[in-house]
C-alpha cells in the first residue's frame, strides 16, 4: 500500500489492485489479461525480463494469457510461469477474447495486447496497447486506455501503479 504524499491513491491486496485515479473513476483490478505473440513473445519467444514481472504481478492479480498461439511455442515458452494458457481457435479470436474476458469480468480486468484481434478485449476495465517490433493495429491503438513502446512499461505500470495513475489522471 502506498500512500502517495498523504492520500492513499492505490491499495493492493491479493488478487486485487484498487486505483483511485483523480477526478475521473476508480479501478478494482483482479485479471491481468496478456496476448502472446506481439505482445509477450516475438516470433513465439517469450522476451526478456517478462518472467520476473509475469511472477511479480501474479501476487496481485490472476495472469491470463490469450493466443492464437501463431508459432505453436506459447505452451513451452510460459512452462512454469504463474499463468494461465488459453489457446484459442484461429477463427473469430476477437470475439474468443472477449468471451473470456466478460466470463471473468471485465470490469476487473485489465487487458495487454498488440493486435487487431485485441481491439475488443482492450476495452475491459484497463486497456494498454504495446507497439514493439511487430507493430500494432490501429484498431487496438484506438481502443487502447494507455499505448506504450513495448511490455516491460506495460507491466511496470501494473507494480508501480502511481505511474499508471498519473498517465490516466483527468
Amino acid at each position: 500500500m502506498n500512500s502517495g504524499h498523504g492520500s492513499r491513491r492505490y491499495y493492493r491486496r491479493k488478487n486485487t489492485l484498487k486505483l483511485i485515479i483523480p477526478g475521473d473513476t476508480t479501478l478494482q483490478l483482479r485479471y491481468l489479461i496478456l496476448d502472446f505473440n506481439g505482445t509477450l513473445a516475438c516470433d513465439g519467444v517469450l522476451l526478456e525480463g517478462v518472467r520476473p514481472r509475469l511472477t511479480t504481478l501474479a501476487g496481485h492479480l490472476d495472469v491470463h494469457v490469450l493466443t492464437g498461439d501463431t508459432f505453436g511455442q506459447a505452451r513451452m515458452a510460459l512452462a512454469g510461469a504463474p499463468c494461465r494458457l488459453t489457446v484459442l481457435p484461429a477463427e473469430n479470436q476477437a470475439e474468443g477474447k472477449l468471451r473470456y474476458i466478460e466470463q471473468l469480468g471485465a470490469h476487473e480486468a485489465v487487458c495487454i495486447g498488440n493486435g487487431r484481434n485485441d481491439r475488443l478485449a482492450l476495452k475491459a476495465a484497463l486497456g494498454i496497447a504495446v507497439i514493439q517490433t511487430e507493430g500494432a493495429a490501429v484498431e487496438a491503438l484506438l481502443a487502447a486506455d494507455i499505448v506504450l513502446p513495448s511490455i516491460l512499461p506495460a507491466l511496470d505500470l501494473l507494480t508501480y501503479p502511481l505511474r499508471l495513475i498519473a498517465t490516466l489522471r483527468a
